[in-house]
Formats: structure tokens, C-alpha cells, sequence
């Protein structure tokens, strides 16, 4: 079947930007754009505000990770884990002990086992907060970006990430997921998610953004932040831009050190600032603070969650926003490299911060900020300022009404038969095919009906969805193909490589899973020993659109970007293969060439169709 580069390319800068400045969606907000406050509202949370002791206003400020199933009946390896890290035995045990305003899930904490689980352990929480003298719902939260940041895995619906979704190029259907996912998020009792990320990834070595974000075009990353904020807020949760002031020109992962972007002043406005302004534009619920140094922004050269000129300076007085600042865990390496933790939680109050999440050691972060207070260091009033927004956030979702959900809401909304299907729809149209030379796709069952199916199985974001080889093996044999998986891990060895190529003699085709490829991945000697069989070789990059970049010249008959391991983006993507779908995604970042870096190989609007 002919091929064509695909018409339907992502808006240039310059188009972007001219649409975007039309619906001003990167203007600098006015007031106007703000979070409207009322009047009578605002006097009933300051009454309950002076209410409060010095105690439970602190208290508000923190948002803790606590371990267990059940905020009152834990499994008991769990409460030792709460004893060692928090000194307390269950969530609700946290929350009558210091007041915290809101509990982050992990699913290493072993918040989100399954939907009904969680809406009860949400149900737990906050009846343990209602119990408390003050009486305050709590704001719950997670990471739910979808893609490879996915916290509430299957049964649940799995939606495309933010890069997939980049590649897409639909406001529409990028607000339809945030849409499908805040609605699932507000049935399990999930109020905040820290969702959409909104740094612009203009660096292909990036180690913790990469697809996480929606591309490199600012304007049009702008214009798909706005979107999601306006579907997750539409269902009811809040919705969080992160990580402020921009991370996405980095080679340092602020997990574990202190990135410095060196961008100016002018740069900064050009690449980094406007999805944040489209953000506050669209009345943001929360923006996330990053770890990362921007000298040109403060040069005193704290990290921005630290950093009053960039935090108070930039974000509230510059882009006028008035809502829920939280940083970024503050058990990451990037807060920590400075200052020690019980100084890290004082400096982000005094910087402008409202929400103080996941400390290393939150009697230390606790303490600290209650003698902050007592001693005069920060004013009573700066932590009401604080507390006030935080409580408006609670009014605005309801939760003073009525905090709580219900297991039929959780039956008939998480994971629904119509959720399922819009997501896989969206996905079908993300997948990117990048180069197929020969014009050997879409495959044929009759001429290509053995497949061997193998490469990297990462661990799936959610714990709960299939390794990428077996998902593969799976989609295809539900086409129809016979299909066999063999997963060679990131690194295979010799022989791992050769137990592959043993298994691709006689096939039809080969569909290799690829994960971040380098020049010198074992990952290309795998590919290079299959395409040397004489099999045609499909290359699917599971993660970060670069991998073609080193697979260039290795023969491989056709490339494609699914963008994610996760079962929907890998279903659409053998069904783009198998020519069920046809290939709509086009590149939302260049690809650079392996040996040159300064030539794209591919530019962004990439991308071929049937």
C-alpha cells in the first residue's frame, strides 16, 4: 500500500502561538482570570480558620504518604513500615497525631490495590479527619498522568500520556481524557491529581520528563495543558500543572541531584513560561513546584521551591495566580542538597508556598514550621494566607458538603465499557509511524501471519498491566496473527541475542519492543542480529520517539512511536501495524540525528499513513 507523509502535522510555533494569543490562552492573566472568591465563603473559612490552634493550622499545610490498604485496620507489615518512617501505626492514627490537610496514594504504599478498595480507604480518611476537633475534609492525591506515570492501574481505565497525546494533536481528545480520568479519580475519593505536566521537553536527554510531557512546542503544549485542566476540572478533581517554573530542559533527574537550567530570562519566557500562563488562564486548582535552579529567574541560586523571587516574584505577582502552590515531594535529592529537612518546609512557606508534600520525616518538617511560628520567624498570618487557599480548594470540590463516595458510583464509573472505548479510540489515533522504507506495513495475516514479538519489558506504571512483549503477543493473536513473545530486557545478553535470533528464523515478521536506546545499547545489537536473519524486523519505541535515532542503519523494515508500555498505547499500536488503524500520531519533539545532533532527522509533524 502507498505511503504519504501525513497532512496532519502539529500547529508550528508560530501558527500555535497566533491561535492560542486568538482564544487568549497566552496572554497574562488579569484579574479577571483569577479564582473568584465569595464573599460570604470566605468570612465562614476565616471563622474556621481563627478557630484552629497553631497545631492544626500546620497541620493543614502538609500532605503525607502513609502506608496501608485501610486507614484503620493496615496490614501489619504495613504499620511497621508507618512506625519506622512515621512514627504512628495507621492513617488515622497520622491525622489525629498532626492534623494533616491531605494524604498522597502510591501504589507502593499500597494505597490503590483495587477500585472499591480505595474509594474505602478514601471513606476511612476522611471520616478520621471528620472526627478531629477542627473537623476539615481532606484534599486526597496521587500521580495519575497516565502514560508511565500512572498510580490506579487496571481495572481502571488506562488512558495515553501526555506526549502520546502531544503526538495526537487533538484538544479534544485531550481533554476527553483528562475528562474520563478525573471522573474515574473523583469515584475512588481522589480529589487532587498531580496531572497535567506542564514543563516543555526540549531536551531528547532528559531522564525524568521525557514523555510526561506533551512536546517542545511551547504554544502548542500550552493549548493541550489548558485542555486537561479544564477536562480534570470539569469532573470535579483538581487539577495540578507541575513542575513550575519548568523542567523540561534537564540532564539531571531531581530525584537524585539538583538540576540547573541555564536558560535567560528571555528563554524562559519563550520556552518554559506558557503552559504555565495557559494554566493560570484556565483557573488552575494547584500548581507543583520543581527542584531544579534557574539563576537567571533567582540567583541566589535556591531551588524554585525555595525561591521567593520565582515563586512569589513570578508566579503569584507576574502571572497573577492566586491558587494552591504544593511542592514537589520534599524527600526528593533536589530539595535537600542545601538546606537540611527541617529548614527545607520553613523556606517554601516564606517562598509562597501552600502545601508541603511527602517530607522525609514529617515530625522534623512539622516541628520545624510550628517553631518557625512560635518563634516569629513566619507570621500566623503568612500560614492563614495559606490555609485560607487551601480551604477554598476544599469548598470549591465539595468536600465540606459532602467528602465522601459511593461503591455503586465505583461499579459504574472506573474502567466502564464507554471509558475503555473512548481511550482505546484516542490512543489509535497517537501512534506514530516514523519510517517504513519498504512500505512492508500494514502486515498481512496471510503473508505475515507467524510473528515473534520481543525486546524490553519494562515494569509497568501501574503494577497491574501486562509486560510490553506479552501485550503485543496478545493484541496481535486477537487479529488474528500467531504470535510467540520473548522478552530480552533492556540490556540482553549474547545470549539472550542469540535465544532471540534462534527464535526468528522462519518467521513471517519481528515486532522488537525498544526502551531507550543508546549508540551503544545492547538493545541495537539485538535489533542489528535479528534484521541480519533476513526477517523483516518492525521497531515499536516504547518510551521516549528517540530510539529511531539509533536504529537508523541497522535495516530495520519499519519504525513507530507508541510513546508508553501501557496496554492501550501497545493494543493501538499492533493494531496500526496489523492496518486495523491507521497511523495519525506525528512527532510532537525532533528527533536528532544519532551522529549529529545538530541535524533533526525528523522534525516535529513528522509522521507517515497508510
Amino acid at each position: 500500500m502507498p505511503h504519504r507523509t501525513s497532512r496532519r502535522t502539529l500547529l508550528t510555533a508560530t501558527a500555535a502561538a497566533t491561535a492560542a494569543a486568538a482564544t487568549g490562552a497566552l496572554a497574562v492573566p488579569s484579574a479577571a482570570s483569577a479564582h473568584p472568591t465569595n464573599a460570604s465563603s470566605d468570612r465562614r473559612l476565616r471563622r474556621i480558620i481563627a478557630g484552629m490552634s497553631l497545631e492544626e493550622k500546620v497541620g493543614q499545610l502538609f500532605v503525607m504518604r502513609v502506608y496501608g490498604h485501610s486507614a484503620t485496620d493496615p496490614d501489619q507489615a504495613d504499620i511497621d513500615a508507618n512506625l519506622k518512617e512515621i512514627g504512628v501505626r495507621t492513617a488515622a492514627e497520622l491525622i489525629s497525631t498532626y492534623h494533616v490537610g491531605g494524604i498522597i496514594y502510591f501504589t507502593w504504599a499500597h494505597n490503590t490495590r483495587d477500585p472499591h478498595q480505595i474509594a474505602d480507604l478514601s471513606n476511612g480518611l476522611q471520616r478520621a479527619a471528620l472526627a478531629g476537633r477542627s473537623r476539615l475534609p481532606l484534599l486526597v492525591s496521587t500521580d495519575q498522568e497516565h502514560g508511565i506515570v500512572c498510580r490506579v492501574g487496571e481495572p481502571a481505565t488506562l488512558l495515553p500520556g501526555a506526549m502520546a497525546l502531544g503526538a495526537g494533536g487533538s484538544r479534544s481528545d485531550t481533554r476527553r481524557a483528562a475528562r474520563i480520568a478525573g471522573a474515574e479519580l473523583a469515584a475512588l475519593g481522589i480529589n487532587q491529581n498531580y496531572a497535567p505536566d506542564a514543563d516543555v521537553n526540549v531536551n531528547p536527554a532528559n531522564p525524568v520528563i521525557g514523555v510526561r510531557s506533551f512536546g517542545s512546542d511551547p504554544a502548542a503544549v500550552a493549548a493541550l495543558v489548558a485542555e486537561q485542566v479544564k477536562g480534570y476540572q470539569g469532573a470535579g478533581v483538581a487539577s495540578t500543572a507541575k513542575h513550575f517554573p519548568g523542567h523540561g530542559d534537564t540532564s539531571t533527574d531531581s530525584h537524585t541531584g539538583l538540576p540547573v537550567i541555564n536558560h535567560t530570562r528571555a528563554q524562559w519566557e519563550e520556552l518554559d513560561a506558557p503552559p504555565f500562563r495557559a494554566a493560570v488562564r484556565a483557573r488552575i486548582d494547584s500548581i507543583m513546584t520543581a527542584h531544579i535552579v534557574v539563576p537567571a529567574l533567582d540567583p541566589s541560586e535556591d531551588p524554585a521551591t525555595l525561591s521567593r523571587p520565582i515563586l512569589t516574584g513570578i508566579l503569584r505577582e507576574e502571572l497573577g495566580y492566586d491558587g494552591v502552590v504544593v511542592t514537589d515531594s520534599l524527600g526528593m535529592e533536589g530539595v535537600r542538597t542545601k538546606y537540611g529537612d527541617d529548614r527545607v518546609p520553613v523556606l517554601a512557606l516564606l517562598a509562597g508556598v501552600d502545601q508541603l508534600l511527602n517530607p522525609p520525616n514529617l515530625s522534623v518538617a512539622w516541628n520545624a514550621v510550628v517553631a518557625a511560628v512560635q518563634g516569629g520567624e513566619i507570621s500566623e498570618a503568612r500560614v492563614d494566607e495559606s490555609i485560607l487557599r487551601i480551604l477554598r480548594l476544599k469548598d470549591r470540590l465539595g468536600l465540606f458538603r459532602d467528602p465522601f463516595v459511593s461503591r455503586r458510583d465505583v461499579g459504574r464509573t472506573v474502567g466502564s465499557r464507554a471509558h475503555r472505548a473512548a481511550a482505546d479510540r484516542i490512543a489509535e489515533r497517537t501512534t506514530t509511524l516514523l519510517a517504513d522504507p519498504g512500505a512492508l506495513l500494514p502486515l498481512s495475516r496471510r503473508s505475515h501471519r507467524d510473528l515473534l514479538v520481543v525486546g524490553a519489558d519494562p515494569a509497568s506504571p501501574s503494577g497491574t498491566t501486562g509486560p510490553p512483549t506479552s501485550t503485543l503477543r496478545d493484541a496481535f493473536g486477537e487479529l488474528g496473527f500467531t504470535a510467540t513473545a520473548l522478552s530480552t530486557g533492556t540490556a540482553p545478553n549474547q545470549a539472550k541475542i542469540a535465544e532471540a535470533v534462534a527464535a526468528a528464523r522462519g518467521r513471517d515478521a519481528v515486532v522488537v519492543a525498544t526502551y531507550n536506546v543508546t549508540a551503544t545499547s545492547a538493545q541495537r545489537t539485538l535489533v542489528t542480529a535479528l534484521v541480519a536473519t533476513g526477517v523483516p524486523v518492525v521497531a515499536v519505541a516504547v518510551r521516549n520517539p528517540y530510539d529511531i535515532a539509533h536504529l537508523t542503519g541497522t535495516g530495520v523494515a519499519a519504525s513507530l512511536a507508541a510513546y508508553s508500555w501501557t496496554d492501550v498505547e501497545l493494543r493501538a499500536a499492533a493494531r496500526v501495524i496489523a492496518g486495523h488503524a491507521d497511523p495519525r500520531g506525528t512527532l510532537p519533539v525532533p528527533v536528532q540525528r544519532a551522529d549529529d545532533p545538530t541535524q533533526v532527522l525528523y522534525p516535529v509533524g513528522h509522521g507517515m499513513s497508510y
